[in-house]
């Protein structure tokens, strides 16, 4: 007998179901995609145990026939395919099959379904992979699936779960992510009868992020409007010897890509990836193309190692996008991923460009904000990661120690404890704030406050900057000025970097950097990883003005430098440029080399702190800083202003 046998359907299930059902919370997004997929306007899904006990997931879909209720358990049956060509083109969330006869076959099954077309329902019971009982049934029209006792039958699975508090965390941000990329649906979560979560259908993505994430979020967030691109499709090949008979073939219509959403400033830094939110044509994903494209754009507006709030929708032809690449379907390939990638970079950084956002000053929290951050280990349902959305990328870990906590006190517990109620989940029902608050009228009884001037609560950008009036030097180190919207505090040594590296960015590529011939050659002994990377980056140095060549071994000898280097600065700029860490080095663009240099040789040239400047200067500093393209950050992503608007001034005197 041969040693080669086909697996039985049992054993294939169980097989598939490793891939698909990871947790509760994989249950739960099979279900509730294919409740989407079936045109749900209202989805409520209910949970007790944290899943491992039931989890039922309701919606008002168009409902399934009597035949189509026992085929769906069967490997690989889906309504959403029915031709091979059909994979190269998925517009739908599921699209595999495997998800139905996969949970059947871990837990305790019910199906409940009743078409539009049927005057009665269906109910399918399956335990283990077996069926059990098909019945008719009296229901409305839609689906209900209840598992209970999921893994019941593979005990080596279960025993891998984490705490109640873990898995139900695991559900909440699912559907929370979900409920963000759905504006026109109603979401409800229960956790053993108990609401922790009801959204209802919005008109706007700022309404949805407002019932997520509050108004203390997306008071700091902008509208990055519908941006669209147009990838121009070579025509379809013809065969030389057939193109006499064909003719002149019609070109296809260009691909084309939108993308919006919601996005923060560069002041708006987070630990970690968390809150970067990206659906593609409305599936929850995590790309490494997508998520290097946002972390792209904020280069030289963001610190190292801190990330911005994204809330990002890119919509495209299916065709231009395989979904098709890994079992938990949270990860895509795109056709051209080089232009999308450049596509969503350029759209973002310009738009920031364009909107010019201003860090506001830090007010601290009201004493009860405060008492609710005491709250240790509470975390928000949004911040937490779904693991099947991070289990192949390097991203972060699914465990919750390891995320950002909305907590200051969080300590590195290996679990989670939720107080009751829930509040990551529990949203009330209250009008939502608009984006530019609308004038408020002063008491009267604040006397001369009631003739301040028409729209002093507005939030300005760095349109203000040529406006601002100087009013002298803190410490010497920073710039006061009084604005239309309150008070300014510039950061002058950031100030004067910024305007630098748009100057020696602006010179390196006209081809005209100026520089200054050393009488003396500096020569530099470099180590052996020095030495490298100078002969990988040397011609960009010398395109910045530095006149460097080789000078023996492990040697080079620096004849000539920018103009505006002192003297005493060009070997530790020319150290520091070289000893940037190999790992970003080998992975940057030549662009991010570029702009490395630059912001190297702006930071080194800039007026430093401690240093008084005269009133002219002063006033030079912010006509040039209100010229430039970026003037928000410096190059490596520090703020340059912070604005106390008069809004929060007058809130601090307890005027308003």
């Amino acid at each position: 007998m041969g040693r080669i046998r086909i697996l039985s359907d049992n054993v294939a299930n169980k097989i598939a179901a490793g891939e698909v059902v990871e947790r509760p919370a994989s249950v739960v997004k099979e279900l509730l995609e294919n409740a989407l997929d079936a045109d749900a306007a209202e989805v409520r899904i209910d949970a007790e145990n944290a899943g491992r006990r039931l989890i039922r997931v309701q919606d008002d879909g168009c409902g399934m026939l009597r035949d189509d209720a026992l085929l769906a358990f069967e490997r690989h049956a889906t309504s959403k395919l029915s031709d091979v060509k059909d994979l190269l083109a998925i517009a739908t969330l599921g699209f595999r099959g495997e998800a139905l006869p996969s949970i059947a076959s871990v837990s305790r099954l019910v199906l409940e379904t009743r078409a539009s077309e049927e005057q009665t329902g269906t109910a399918v019971e399956i335990a283990g992979g077996k069926l059990l009982r098909c019945d008719e049934i009296a229901r409305p029209v839609g689906t209900a699936i209840s598992v209970r006792d999921l893994f019941f039958n593979v005990p080596a699975r279960k025993k891998f779960l984490r705490s109640d508090q873990t898995e139900l965390a695991h559900i909440g941000s699912l559907i929370t992510h979900y409920s963000l990329g759905h504006c026109n649906k109603r979401f409800e979560l229960y956790h053993d009868g108990r609401e922790l979560l009801s959204v209802t259908p919005v008109s706007t993505l700022r309404e949805r992020a407002f019932q997520v994430f509050g108004a203390e979020i997306i008071e700091g967030l902008i509208d990055l409007g519908p941006r669209s691109f147009e990838l121009p499709l070579p025509p379809p090949y013809v065969p030389p010897n057939a193109r006499a008979a064909l003719g002149e073939q019609p070109r296809p219509e260009p691909a084309q890509f939108v993308l919006e959403g919601l996005i923060s400033g560069p002041h708006v830094q987070k630990l970690n990836r968390n809150s970067i939110f990206v659906f593609v044509n409305g599936r929850l994903i995590r790309d490494k193309v997508l998520l290097h494209a946002i972390q792209a754009a904020y280069h030289n507006l963001m610190p190292p190692g801190y990330y911005p709030f994204a809330l990002l929708f890119l919509n495209c032809d299916p065709g231009e996008v395989d979904v098709n690449v890994h079992p938990s379907k949270t990860e895509v390939r795109f056709r051209h991923s080089s232009v999308v990638h450049d596509f969503v970079r350029d759209a973002i950084r310009e738009f920031l460009m364009m909107s010019r956002p201003v860090s506001s000053m830090p007010l601290p929290s009201s004493p009860v904000i405060r008492a609710e951050q005491q709250i240790a280990h509470v975390q928000r349902a949004a911040d937490l990661p779904f693991s099947e959305f991070t289990a192949t990328m390097d991203l972060v870990t699914a465990e919750p120690e390891l995320v950002e906590m909305t907590s200051p006190v969080a300590t590195e517990a290996p679990e989670v404890t939720i107080t009751a109620p829930l509040r990551p989940f529990a949203f009330e029902e209250k009008p939502i704030p608009e984006v530019r608050p609308a004038s408020r009228r002063i008491p009267e009884t604040h006397g001369a406050l009631d003739q301040l001037p028409a729209g002093w609560d507005r939030a300005d950008t760095f349109a203000a900057v040529p406006d601002l009036r100087s009013l002298g030097q803190l410490q010497d180190s920073f710039i006061v000025a009084a604005g239309r919207d309150g008070l300014w505090i510039i950061d002058q040594h950031v100030a004067h970097e910024r305007i630098l590296f748009e100057q020696v960015l602006r010179q390196r590529a006209a081809g005209n950097v100026e520089i200054q011939q050393l009488l003396m050659p500096l020569v530099l002994q470099l180590t052996p990883a020095q030495q490298f990377e100078f002969a990988r980056i040397g011609d960009e140095l010398n395109a910045h003005g530095f006149e460097a060549e080789p000078f023996g071994q492990r040697t080079i000898a620096i004849k000539a430098a920018p103009a505006a280097v002192g003297p005493s600065d060009i070997e530790s700029i020319v150290v520091e440029i070289l000893e940037i860490a190999e790992s970003e080095l080998r992975s940057a663009s030549l662009d991010e080399i570029r702009r490395g240099v630059c912001a190297t040789i702006a930071c080194r040239a800039a007026i430093k702190v401690n240093t008084r400047l005269e009133p002219k200067k002063v006033e030079w500093l912010l006509r040039s800083l209100a010229a430039c393209e970026y003037p928000m950050t410096c190059p490596h992503g520090r703020p340059i202003a912070l604005r106390y608007s008069m809004k929060d001034i007058l809130k601090s005197f307890h005027r308003i």
